[in-house]
């Protein structure tokens, strides 16, 4: 049975059939925002639970530098990357118990907490007054855009090694200027109006080879249904009725970093 259900979803779905769906459109999918949550889009590392077949977590067909949708199991390969608007983005400094104290997301801390000024340094890592890690996470709240013209929201985060190229990330969109063709108006445009192409590509630091993200302006929005939806997901982030996947993994020991990302 579950091979004939299997072969059944690779056919095409007759017009007939899709008509009759439609009818029934949204149907039993609508839920409290409460409990849906944003995935995250990764990059592989040698070290990622991802990568390795006896853990839960193994994604088939991942391979080392590719990036990954960790809640769906969806990838791209780090060479032709994807393609996202960026709608939104947030600093959240996150508490991890570290692994070899049994590991463990604590939750996150305020960014107007003292406690963020009385941390030291240990290697690459910042150690909290308790002895927990803490750790800096840019998230950018992404409307993927697939090429048959379908979207999917997900958070793109960048931790350690990673915040180099969100500040990069950060300031060209910043710096994004667009002429109107029109009234030759120059102006910014909304983080929303943009399009942005990630691949990732391999990096070396004192700590070893690791993946990183890279990050490419494709140009503006073109579909006014797009950018659209891309402000309606920004500002339902900002009110709060969207929130990313809570973490559920403490920062790799040995060096390395969240992920497996030398620090």
């Amino acid at each position: 049975m579950a091979t004939a259900v299997a072969k059944a979803s690779q056919t095409a779905v007759s017009t007939e059939v899709l008509d009759d769906i439609l009818d029934f459109a949204g149907v039993g999918a609508a839920f409290d925002s409460s409990e849906l949550q944003i995935p995250f889009v990764r990059v592989a590392q040698a070290l990622s639970p991802q990568l390795n077949k006896k853990k839960p977590e193994y994604v088939d067909g991942l391979s080392n530098g590719d990036a990954f949708n960790n809640l769906t199991g969806q990838v791209w390969k780090g060479d032709e990357g994807l393609i996202v608007v960026p709608c939104y983005q947030t600093t959240k400094y996150l508490e991890f118990v570290p692994r070899e104290q049994g590991g463990g997301f604590r939750g996150e801390i305020s960014p107007n907490d003292p406690v963020l000024h009385r941390t030291t340094r240990n290697g690459g890592k910042e150690i909290l007054p308790n002895g927990n890690e803490l750790v800096k996470s840019d998230q950018h709240f992404c409307l993927i855009v697939e090429p048959d013209g379908m979207t999917q929201p997900v958070v793109v985060d960048m931790k350690s090694t990673q915040l180099k190229v969100s500040r990069r990330w950060k300031t060209q969109i910043a710096m994004t200027k667009v002429k109107h063709p029109t009234t030759g108006v120059v102006f910014t445009p909304p983080v929303f109006g943009t399009l942005w192409k990630l691949t990732t590509v391999e990096e070396t630091n004192d700590k070893g080879d690791f993946y990183n993200w890279s990050v490419e302006k494709i140009g503006t929005v073109e579909s006014k249904d797009l950018l659209l939806e891309a402000k309606s997901f920004r500002e339902s982030v900002m009110r709060g009725e969207v929130k990313a996947q809570a973490e559920d993994h403490a920062p790799a020991s040995g060096g390395a970093g969240e992920d497996g990302i030398p620090f």
